[in-house]
């Protein structure tokens, strides 16, 4: 009923009722509570099924957990999806794509410095009349 709800807490729970209410009332309200929970169920399950006699023969197996949105989406939108939350998770994911991202970087950043580290190995022969990129003048303007 209280999934979150510990040990730890019901024990707590347990001294606050004996320390506020002592031990000589404590039986009498728990017989209370008790007989409450079980009105609550017994009108509960009575509304249920005076719905279903309502609603027609063929609401017979209509189960109120289906109203839930949570149990509606994964019984009507991810029954038979092989994609369910996981997948929808991983496609906006963008880990992936950063990490790609970053190994180009990377690996741009590597070839600048291996570049940087070995001229002569990255400069390429334009012919006997053109200087190399290397050898050219910062500025590209005429001397006239």
């Amino acid at each position: 009923m209280f999934p979150d709800v510990g040990p730890l807490e019901v024990v707590t729970l347990v001294i606050l009722a004996v320390l506020l209410f002592g031990p000589d009332k404590l039986p009498g309200l728990i017989q209370n509570v008790s007989a409450f929970i079980r009105k609550y169920r017994e009108f509960s399950e009575n509304a249920q099924q005076e719905i279903r006699s309502e609603l027609g023969p063929e609401f017979q197996d209509f189960d109120f957990e289906d109203l839930n949105p949570r149990t509606f989406v994964r019984k009507h939108v991810l029954d038979g999806d092989g994609l369910g939350l996981d997948g929808i998770r991983d496609a906006l994911d963008p880990r992936q794509e950063l990490t790609e991202v970053a190994n180009a970087v990377r690996g741009a950043a590597d070839d600048t410095a291996d570049a940087a580290a070995h001229p002569a190995a990255n400069t390429v022969s334009l012919g006997k009349d053109t200087p190399a990129p290397a050898e050219r003048p910062p500025f590209d303007h005429d001397a006239t």
